[in-house]
């Protein structure tokens, strides 16, 4: 049986997708995926609050638990990219 010829030596693109971003550096810093993980933590023990200084409710939401580690990692000064504005 003859093979095809070809299939996949001749694609032009490389296969990989193109990125706004011109270097490979990381998006988030180590500490900031520290401090994700600690309020993830603190949200699964129960403990994370949402407000400012932990006045408000308690947090139930894994996404909310996210934006607050990154919150906090900004505050911080960890590299963390700027919130995205709707």
């Amino acid at each position: 049986m003859p093979a095809k010829k070809g299939s996949r030596s001749s694609r032009k693109s490389s296969g990989r997708k193109s990125s706004s971003r011109k270097s490979g550096g990381r998006r988030y810093s180590k500490a900031a995926s520290k401090s994700v993980e600690s309020a993830m933590r603190r949200k699964k023990s129960g403990t994370l609050r949402s407000g400012k200084r932990g006045k408000g409710g308690k947090v139930k939401s894994r996404k909310q638990a996210i934006a607050i580690g990154l919150s906090e990692a900004r505050k911080k000064g960890a590299k963390v990219p700027p919130k995205k504005k709707h």
